[in-house]
């Protein structure tokens, strides 16, 4: 047994079952990949894959539990590289967080000022995507920290952490009939079409489920994953806007008004989340300190170490 058979299992699971790829994402040959899979099983007494002639189609019974197995073993020599080059070069190095439109473009910027600042030598990237997305990133190791809303914290194998609290607001030009209303209500809103997140994003579900409980159905004339666009067709007056808080500044959205709305929507929190087991370069734990000062690097391990989600 060698670390190459593992690489290959992991890589065909990857690559959906496909040999001939996994080959090519790994810089070796289709048989080569094939005969080490074939001599791992032999060497175990099981079939990993299932097959159909000689392609693989899925995993057996025991392959599913190899594969958990190997992805713990990667996981370890992965952190055993990564110590080796923290400790090599403590303020250097390479870090990439995957996060939403919405993270991106209004919570982050003045953090990752505050970081480069910090570690100017780090080559910091920022991968874009829904939460489903950005959680896989980070599972399969394209990204060291997801930032999203609570949707994160029940995917298997992350470990999050609370970061703030955030509300809705309605978005309206500003003569709107909404800004006279002394309390905004669901059935209000409902009057009038609505452009706000498309469902995989900004806590889109909890809107939903607000006007599912009073039996509304508003006419959600436009969806969209940016708040800048949705703030767009508000100011053609196409309809009302339902956005995150943050992504509202009344400097830059001089042509409209924000009516906050927690009181019908609730309260987001947007969470960091970390791989589970995985090795975290000192400069992260500082990265996650100035995004969220309530959090420090002692809370981030014990919450490692508990294998749980950390609540506010």
């Amino acid at each position: 047994m060698n670390l190459h058979q593992l690489r290959f299992v992991r890589e065909a699971v990857r690559q959906n079952f496909n040999l001939t790829d996994a080959a090519k994402a790994l810089f070796t040959s289709q048989p080569g990949v094939s005969k080490a899979i074939i001599e791992l099983e032999e060497e175990l007494g099981v079939d990993i894959f299932t097959r159909h002639g000689k392609r693989i189609r899925g995993l057996t019974e025991p392959g599913r539990l190899v594969l958990q197995s190997v992805e713990l073993i990667m996981q370890e020599i992965d952190s055993l590289k990564r110590i080796g080059k923290e400790y090599a070069a403590q303020d250097s190095g390479s870090f990439t967080i995957a996060t939403t439109h919405t993270q991106a473009r209004y919570m982050l910027p003045k953090v990752v000022q505050g970081f480069m600042a910090k570690y100017p030598k780090v080559r910091l990237s920022l991968l874009q995507g829904n939460p489903r997305q950005i959680a896989d990133m980070v599972k399969n190791d394209q990204a060291d920290l997801a930032i999203a809303t609570e949707s994160i914290a029940a995917v298997d194998g992350l470990i999050t952490l609370p970061c703030y609290q955030w509300e809705h607001v309605v978005v309206v030009p500003q003569d709107h009939p909404l800004l006279r209303s002394p309390a905004v209500s669901l059935e209000e809103i409902a009057t009038y079409p609505v452009i706000t997140y498309d469902s995989a994003f900004a806590g889109r579900s909890r809107i939903d489920h607000a006007f599912g409980l009073r039996n509304l159905k508003p006419d959600v004339l436009l969806e969209a994953i940016d708040a800048d666009v949705i703030k767009t067709y508000v100011e053609l007056g196409m309809g009302v806007g339902i956005i995150a808080g943050m992504a509202f500044d009344p400097e830059r959205d001089r042509n409209l008004r924000a009516i906050p709305v927690g009181h019908l929507f609730g309260m987001n929190v947007s969470r960091v989340a970390v791989k589970q087991g995985a090795y975290l370069r000192s400069y992260i734990y500082t990265f996650i300190e100035l995004l969220a000062p309530t959090l420090n690097r002692k809370m981030v391990e014990a919450a490692m170490r508990g294998g749980e989600n950390y609540e506010l």
